[in-house]
């Protein structure tokens, strides 16, 4: 069965240092108010790469128990593929309905299209759980190309792909290529351009965003599949300067400081990322004023 709608990928809580399960726990009780598909856990936002294999299963763990039931991703990618199987099958004892795997990226002069198809050939072929396919080249300096995706897309562990490239161009291209592929869901990787995504055929968005503005992203999906196309484009664009805020500028501080002003738990982020600075939060609470989100109003039901 497809997975789609919103999924924020969720931001670790950090106090002392240390993980801090219960902040988890008090921000999914919010978002559970919500009509949410699903999260995503141990993304680039919930600072994957700073976090230990012990912490990273301990979150999933977490996160399963307290999201009501709904699905949950989490994020396996590692530089090997070993290491990436290893965990992804501690993850999924933790219950987590997929893996949203990030390809490694540190050897980027060999890793062709051959050997990436190999590593998540190689993954979903081990994997207890349906693997999702991850494109972030603004991180890894590598490109899922649509074509890679279709050909992965006919493994019938691989279930979807989050492409976070900012090309719509060739998001378009992915949902074209699998369009007879009934259980492959293509996430829009931004709230930038998650109503374009949507109109396109894609199954949902795992976007940053939707861990400050959750109804808000909501209120766009809902719009959309009314056919209020006014009102979806108005909350789309308003979504805009918040989305770049929290994303392209300022990114992991940025999106914990939206989220303590707007009602949550953001924290600070793991070294060596660095708290915004106050001049930045107080943009931040600008543009959250904009978007009309006092304190706590995003999660009200719908």
């Amino acid at each position: 069965m497809r997975v789609g709608g919103v999924f924020p990928p969720l931001a670790t809580p950090f106090e002392g240092g240390e993980v801090a399960h219960e902040r988890f726990r008090e921000n999914l009780a919010a978002y559970n108010r919500l009509p949410l598909g699903g999260y995503v856990v141990l993304g680039s936002n919930g600072e994957f790469p700073l976090l230990s294999f012990d912490e990273k299963v301990a979150s999933c763990r977490t996160v399963v128990g307290a999201g009501a039931g709904r699905p949950v991703l989490a994020g396996t990618g590692c530089e090997s593929t070993r290491e990436t199987i290893e965990l992804t099958l501690a993850v999924a004892r933790t219950g987590v309905h997929g893996a949203l795997v990030l390809h490694p990226s540190y050897y980027k002069a060999s890793l062709d299209e051959r050997a990436l198809g190999h590593f998540y050939r190689d993954v979903a072929e081990a994997s207890p759980v349906p693997v999702y396919l991850y494109n972030v080249p603004q991180y890894t300096g590598l490109n899922l190309r649509p074509s890679l995706v279709a050909g992965l897309a006919r493994h019938p562990n691989i279930a979807g792909i989050k492409d976070s490239s900012g090309n719509i161009t060739q998001l378009a291209e992915m949902i074209h290529l699998t369009r007879d592929l009934e259980d492959f869901a293509v996430f829009a990787g931004s709230g930038g351009f998650f109503l374009a995504a949507l109109a396109l055929g894609a199954a949902g968005g795992v976007m940053a965003v939707a861990n400050v503005a959750p109804r808000h992203c909501c209120d766009i999906l809902d719009a959309f599949e009314d056919g209020r196309w006014d009102d979806a484009r108005m909350l789309q664009g308003g979504l805009i300067p918040l989305n770049n805020a929290v994303t392209a500028r300022w990114g992991v501080p940025g999106l914990k400081a939206a989220m303590d002003l707007a009602g949550y738990y953001g924290g600070s982020p793991r070294a060596p990322l660095q708290p915004l600075d106050p001049a930045c939060r107080e943009e931040l609470r600008s543009l959250l004023r904009g978007l009309h989100l006092p304190p706590g109003e995003d999660t009200r039901p719908g």
